[in-house]
């Protein structure tokens, strides 16, 4: 039953791998702020930072072994720019999707477990709050090495996004003024519970797998 417990585990890594790439595209920015700007800046940390430690704390707590979270990371990344080609083949510039910045968010969670000694509730917490804390602040330093992306958006508009959600102009003064604070304090709270889950999983399957 061993094999069957390695296999089932390996399967659900590379499925949450797989559809982290899927939600890249679906939570609105796979070419990150280009379409809506501040908007969905905050939206797309949150998002991002939540399936990361998901994924990330699954994987790790299977294994035991700090730095596969970091691995989980590389493995989200490599899809993301394989998938970039995708759009290159269709005619926009391979700069005009920018990759988020998955990987020193989870070499923070892989700290933490390692600083903690394997500490499972240390991870959930200590590395939960850090990937919601620092992704946004680490993807907004990204962007800001994007050439032009409003105007890049408006040369080269997604044609999957129907004509009322065309790009617009950022709109300054509302409450996302200040994405990264929303995005980082959103994403610290919201990243606890779900490596708390991403923790059940890695639980619940090992007790599937027994039954």
């Amino acid at each position: 039953m061993v094999w069957l417990r390695r296999t089932t585990h390996y399967l659900l890594i590379v499925v949450v791998a797989v559809n982290s790439t899927l939600l890249t595209i679906n939570a609105g920015d796979y070419i990150f702020y280009t379409d809506w700007a501040w908007t969905s800046f905050v939206v797309f940390s949150v998002s991002q930072s939540t399936m990361l430690v998901v994924g990330a704390i699954y994987y790790m707590l299977f294994t035991g072994v700090p730095g596969t979270a970091t691995y989980y990371a590389t493995i989200m990344t490599i899809y993301t720019w394989v998938a970039k080609g995708a759009w290159f083949a269709l005619g926009y510039p391979y700069d005009f999707i920018v990759t988020p910045v998955w990987i020193p968010s989870a070499m923070l969670l892989d700290l933490t477990y390692w600083a903690t000694r394997r500490n499972k509730h240390a991870a959930i917490i200590i590395g939960g709050t850090l990937v919601g804390l620092s992704l946004p602040i680490l993807n907004m330093i990204n962007l800001l090495l994007v050439r032009d992306p409003l105007g890049m958006a408006f040369k080269y508009p997604r044609p999957t996004l129907p004509p009322y959600m065309t790009p617009i102009e950022a709109q300054v003064g509302k409450f996302y003024n200040s994405p990264v604070a929303l995005g980082s304090g959103a994403g610290a709270v919201l990243s606890v519970p779900i490596a708390a889950l991403g923790a059940k999983l890695n639980t619940w399957t090992y007790r599937w797998m027994a039954a």
